[in-house]
């Protein structure tokens, strides 16, 4: 399995479970739930508040985010994004872990740790397995609220994990970059609806489910394996490459998986389909379903 290396961007349970024994989690070390579920689902703040791993704090996609874009979770404001971490107890000094709770093991768990990675800071990782392996590996949890010492975070946005619309148009013709979707293989293809949008893809784009890059049980899989799935899909990790969803969330796995082998410069378009679809031209959204029609 892929594990600790490469700036720790997997830590394992039991590394954080000894973290949190030996009462590390604090100022130099800090851990965030950043759970999400639609809310007919799932609560995540409530499932937090009744269960979570001793010292973390809640990340709330919902707050740390472009409130005023008509799309779902763009990035905020380097000012934005250093307020609510620094509200956390992050500073620029701390080791971040991020997990999520989400029964595939890890689904916004990615996203944190991209954001955090956006915005400058390298010493962030994703729990590996996610808080349904450190459940079934029966580690402590809490319904304890901690309340951290605010810390001064400054932010300063990597342009170079960003794609913007227009750079995403660019592409199509100048193919400077791969592109990656992570979407399920029918939104990709256009055959099923894509959370009540019509699907398809980018012109070009190559389609890496993210949950290949997850084992049954929910882990990352190992380097050799992750190496492999983007050889089948004939995606060259030497290449520029930026991944893609459809709000920029599960393009995060994609961005994480490449990290995992060395490659630490995936870009993630952040506005994904969601943005795709309301603004590109119909010629540049792929679809089986729309040939079908014609």
């Amino acid at each position: 399995m892929a594990r600790q290396g490469l700036s720790r961007a997997l830590v394992t349970a039991s590394w954080l479970a000894e973290a949190v024994r030996a009462g590390r989690v604090g100022a130099g070390l800090r851990v965030l739930d950043a759970s999400w579920y639609p809310p007919k689902e799932r609560n995540a703040r409530q499932e937090f508040k009744e269960r979570h791993i001793p010292g973390a704090s809640f990340f709330d996609i919902e707050e740390c985010r472009d409130k005023s874009s008509p799309y779902d979770f763009m990035l905020p404001s380097e000012s934005q994004f250093a307020d609510y971490v620094g509200g956390l107890g992050v500073s620029n000094d701390t080791h971040v872990v991020v997990y999520d709770g989400d029964q595939v093991g890890t689904f916004y768990a990615p996203r944190a740790w991209w954001m955090f990675r956006a915005f400058g800071h390298k010493e962030v990782s994703v729990l590996d397995g996610g808080f349904k392996n450190w459940l079934k590996e029966g580690h402590p949890v809490t319904a304890e609220v901690t309340q951290p010492t605010p810390a001064v975070f400054k932010a300063r946005l990597n342009r170079a994990l960003v794609k913007t619309f227009d750079e995403m148009v660019q592409n199509v013709s100048s193919l400077k970059f791969q592109v990656v979707d992570s979407r399920p293989e029918g939104r990709f293809r256009g055959t099923e609806l894509d959370q009540g949008l019509e699907s398809g893809h980018i012109p070009g784009a190559v389609n890496i489910p993210f949950s290949s890059f997850l084992s049954e049980t929910g882990h990352e899989r190992s380097i050799e394996e992750i190496q492999e799935i983007f050889r089948a899909k004939k995606v060259d990790l030497s290449k520029p490459l930026a991944a893609t969803c459809r709000k920029g969330v599960t393009a995060c796995q994609i961005a994480l998986a490449a990290f995992l082998c060395g490659k630490r410069d995936v870009a993630v378009y952040d506005g994904s389909w969601s943005e795709w679809f309301h603004r590109a031209p119909p010629h540049y959204k792929v679809s089986e379903a729309k040939r079908g029609k014609a």
